[in-house]
């Protein structure tokens, strides 16, 4: 009986902990993705298309590549996967969002007439993610050959990211669960190896 309590105990106890890290996982790419959200909207943004903004624009793209291999990286190696994978889609989306939002900021503040309105920081936002959801209402639409461009990268890129990279991050999510569970099966496996947080 007193081993059967102990058990209990011990289950309860790595049920909290799952708990904790999983709520410290999201909260951290919670705090992320608000950290990324508020810097588009308070740091100062060119007003002019230039060779610089279309390698920001690549730049920025390329970060979102690096961020999803660390993402893979350590969902693969996390003792808890599915939050992980969770959490990077958290972290990635706005990501992404926000650098398609900014160049379209930066191309209606340089050239007004590329969208059907000028637009701010918010409508440039918003814009990206009806673009993003497919929703488009139509309400603001790109003019110029440049901005039909951009919109043309970000649904391309819409598509690469809900299909490819969402088929990325849950087969690392599942390769990881697979790891795991061969790890808690084979008690001589090494703990010490998982380093990645839940």
């Amino acid at each position: 009986m007193a081993r059967h309590d102990a058990d209990a105990r011990a289950d309860s106890g790595t049920r909290r902990q799952v708990r904790r890290r999983a709520a410290r996982a999201l909260v951290y790419s919670g705090l992320v993705s608000l950290f990324t959200v508020t810097c588009y909207f308070v740091l100062p943004l060119s007003s002019e298309v230039t060779t610089r903004t279309v390698l920001t624009l690549v730049l920025g793209l390329g970060l979102v590549v690096v961020v999803l291999a660390w993402h893979v990286r350590s969902i693969i190696r996390s003792p808890y996967p599915r939050i992980r994978a969770a959490a990077a889609l958290a972290t990635l989306v706005p990501l992404f969002l926000v650098v398609f939002a900014a160049s379209y900021y930066v191309m209606s503040r340089s050239a007004p007439a590329s969208f059907s309105e000028p637009l701010t920081r918010l409508t440039s936002a918003y814009f990206t993610v009806t673009v993003f959801s497919t929703v488009g209402f139509g309400d603001i639409v790109p003019v110029t050959s440049a901005a039909r461009a951009a919109t043309t990268v970000q649904m391309l890129g819409d598509v690469v990211l809900v299909g490819v990279v969402a088929r990325v991050i849950v087969g690392a999510a599942r390769r990881g669960v697979a790891r795991k569970e061969t790890e808690e099966s084979d008690p001589e496996s090494d703990p010490a190896a998982d380093s990645g947080d839940g």
